[in-house]
């Protein structure tokens, strides 16, 4: 299976990056204002986009607070099914989060793979220019 690692540094506490992927609040602060996240182990989020044609379930799968969210895919969204969503959240020496991201289960980098690279590539952009208040919106407006 192929896997799709980013990193990047956000300078603010663990535990507000956490929040920010883990609420609804936080995923329409920077992912797609149509959404609707319950930070439970077992529950399903939903993250939607262009008036709900496409809606993306993902099962919370483990939650660690300030540490580690996972994800798995369960709609049929082209390449997307059975893959792996995990961000693992730790903090430097000066006290900023290192978040490490990985999409992981693809089987094969062809048809949509490099689109949702580069997607994941900027929307780790996004959340944190909104978790250090930047505020720049979501990547998708409903």
């Amino acid at each position: 299976m192929i896997n799709m690692p980013h990193q990047i540094m956000i300078n603010a506490t663990p535990e507000k990056v956490y929040e920010a992927i883990t609420t609804t609040e936080g995923i329409k602060g920077w992912w797609s204002t149509d959404a609707k996240v319950e930070p439970q182990v077992g529950s399903i989020a939903e993250v939607a986009f262009y008036n709900r044609q496409a809606v993306f379930q993902l099962h919370i799968d483990r939650l660690e607070s300030g540490k580690l969210v996972e994800w798995s895919a369960q709609h049929d969204m082209p390449a997307w099914k059975g893959t792996k969503m995990r961000f693992e959240l730790s903090v430097n020496e000066n006290g900023a989060t290192i978040v490490n991201f990985n999409h992981s289960g693809f089987e094969s980098m062809e048809g949509p793979y490099a689109m949702i690279n580069t997607t994941w590539g900027s929307l780790m952009y996004i959340l944190k220019h909104y978790v250090e208040g930047k505020n720049p919106g979501a990547w998708h407006q409903a």
